[in-house]
């Protein structure tokens, strides 16, 4: 027993627990049946055929249904402990001495040992089964456990169909929270819209709804037949559960007007608003948002309009704003961008998100009281409309987009740089999802089926998994517990995926590192901001010194010309060689006596130039001329 004082030590040899039990194969028949004639020929051979049983006609129905129970075994391997700390001292020996008096003194104790004595017999008794000294599996391979990983893998357990055949297109799925295993289908019937329009066929007249517009409340053990309905008179785009309180729920129609219904009690909406105050254009995006009722939601449509709704009164929104990338006091319809996305987190309930057709993100204050305090951001992150925008469920501030080819992560914690992760993709995302059980993971889909799962602890450059079907794929959402995935389908259909134990689930450690990669990216973000910052403001500076030398360099020059001007207007104060020139130029006889001077000078140097001079020779000089000769 450790420490605690009490031991019996029990020393015995190994071969005296026993022998091993040894296993031998034998022949001995125990039954032989014989094949019978009679029942060959009773034998009938059929060919094979397809058919589909959930939508056959139904020979058998049972109202009992049974829930999967998961059973999990574990184990725990205890050798001393349960101090009571507040008491014991567990490094002094004397407190742990006195306690283990005071143990021992209790009627219990004794009982409590001799059945611990029993267990450890059985468990000595089971060991006897095998060499517990013998090295088991010594010869395997050194490679042999390389490359093991957790379980990657997804599997389909159910597939719930639309009622009404030709099948409606299915918009989106949302699970609710008072019931786990309950989800709401949200269908749109457009075709309803059209001139030649013929009524579908209804599945299940029984159920009590002959409305082409009805969506369905199901539940998750039976895909037979919705627990619920709710229809409204027109074409559905969207309908919004409240998660504060399950029993609200509002819709958007095509013709721009929303409604609300109670989820405890069926059929048509309770209160509707009127077309004079409804959208332009059909409703495209709701959102709930806190309130102390649950009454209050935003509503957004292609027309460029947000609107703030009470449930309680409907006739007219709250407020009103538009979706402008530069909002003034006084807006402009023509300048508003289509409201594709509203996203609304409980956990900041001051900021909302607003996605548009134009690929924008528009961060909105629901305090602003103008425009300009409405609208407090605005970034361009996409080319085409924005399809889908979530939060990360464990850290908040971080959310992912989905949008054109594109799939981006973006931070509120930076401003000017808000993309920290990139994905480009060959098809169009048309959705997108975080798990809500593993905080590394997410899952996108896109027009040509393909349903990809992305883990950011395992790869940033090809997904973990990636399943085919064979229409796309128009909304995705988990679970609240990440046990499973709703996949939407273009054709109607609602695919379940259950996920397997690895991808459902994330341990402290992988938590921590999903923090510190997102801390990471966040703080090079700024970094970037802020050297761009620094650019832009060394640009700016040097546009202001180059300004500034320009106009330095235009006033020295104005003010040069204006000196030379004022020169030139001056009189011109003449020097004594300049007025003495002048005198000679205006007195005509000194000016004539000056030239007859110059040309008697000429004549007397021509004179000279053609004077001849003649050389006479000496006596001696022609006497040695000649003797040289």
């Amino acid at each position: 027993m450790g420490t605690l004082g009490n031991q019996f030590i029990l020393s015995r040899e190994r071969r005296r627990f026993g022998r091993q039990c040894l296993f031998t194969d034998r022949n001995e028949m125990i039954l032989s049946v014989q094949p019978s004639g009679r029942l060959r020929l009773k034998y009938i051979l059929r060919n094979p055929i397809n058919e589909r049983t959930q939508l056959s006609e139904q020979y058998a129905v049972s109202s009992a249904l049974t829930h999967n129970v998961t059973l999990d075994s574990h184990g725990l391997n205890h050798f001393e402990g349960g101090w009571n700390i507040k008491e014991v001292n567990v490094a002094d020996e004397e407190s742990t001495m006195r306690y283990r008096k005071k143990v021992e003194r209790d009627d219990t104790w004794g009982v409590e040992v001799n059945q611990l004595m029993h267990d450890v017999m059985d468990i000595s008794s089971a060991n006897n089964a095998i060499n517990i000294y013998e090295d088991f599996f010594v010869n395997l391979p050194a490679d042999l456990g390389h490359g093991i990983s957790m379980k990657i893998a997804a599997r389909g357990i159910h597939i719930f169909h639309d009622l009404w055949i030709p099948s409606r297109s299915l918009k989106m799925c949302e699970w609710l929270n008072t019931d786990p295993n309950q989800f709401v289908l949200t269908y749109s019937n457009p075709r309803s819209l059209a001139p030649d329009y013929s009524k579908p066929l209804n599945m299940l007249p029984d159920f009590g709804n002959d409305n082409e517009n009805a969506f369905y409340v199901w539940d998750l053990d039976d895909a037979t037949r919705p627990v619920a309905h709710y229809d409204t008179g027109r074409v559905l785009r969207i309908a919004k559960v409240c998660l504060r309180d399950e029993s609200y729920m509002v819709g958007g129609l095509n013709e721009g007007q929303v409604c609300f219904w109670q989820t405890d009690s069926m059929g048509g909406p309770k209160r509707m608003c009127p077309l004079e105050a409804s959208h332009r254009e059909a409703t495209s995006a709701l959102c709930w948002v806190h309130s102390k009722l649950n009454t209050e939601f935003y509503s957004g449509s292609l027309d460029g309009s947000i609107k703030y709704w009470d449930t309680r009164d409907l006739l007219m929104p709250v407020n009103e704003v538009l979706a402008e990338p530069y909002p003034m006091s006084v807006q402009k319809r023509e300048d508003s961008h289509g409201v594709t996305v509203l996203e609304f987190e409980y956990t900041i309930p001051v900021r909302y998100i607003i996605c548009t057709d134009m690929g924008y993100v528009f961060v909105g204050n629901r305090k602003g009281a103008t425009p300009q305090e409405t609208l407090v951001g605005c970034y361009q992150l996409f080319v085409g409309p924005i399809r889908a925008v979530m939060r990360n469920p464990f850290f908040v501030k971080n959310f992912i987009l989905v949008g054109d080819w594109r799939v981006r992560i973006w931070s509120e914690e930076v401003k000017n740089c808000p993309s920290t992760f990139y994905f480009r993709r060959k098809n169009q995302v048309l959705s997108g999802a975080w798990s809500t059980g593993r905080c590394s993971m997410f899952c996108i889909g896109d027009d040509q089926g393909n349903l990809e799962f992305w883990d950011l602890l395992m790869s940033h450059t090809r997904p973990i998994l990636t399943i085919k079907y064979k229409h796309p794929i128009t909304h995705l959402v988990f679970k609240p517990d990440g046990s499973i995935l709703t996949v939407s389908l273009a054709n109607g259909d609602c695919a379940m995926l259950r996920m397997e134990e690895g991808m459902r689930s994330a341990t402290l450690k992988e938590k921590s590192l999903m923090m510190s990669m997102f801390e990471r990216e966040i703080s090079r973000c700024k970094l970037l901001e802020a050297r761009e910052e620094e650019m832009k403001l060394k640009k700016r500076l040097t546009t202001i010194h180059l300004e500034e030398e320009r106009k330095s360099r235009e006033k020295l020059e104005a003010k040069k010309k204006k000196g030379q001007a004022k020169k030139d207007q001056e009189p011109k104060v003449e020097d004594e060689a300049t007025m003495f020139l002048r005198m000679i130029e205006s007195d005509t006889e000194f000016s004539k006596a000056l030239l007859e001077f110059n040309e008697a000078i000429e004549n007397i140097a021509n004179k000279r130039a053609k004077r001849v001079f003649t050389m006479e020779r000496t006596v001696f000089e022609r006497d040695q001329y000649q003797v040289q000769a």
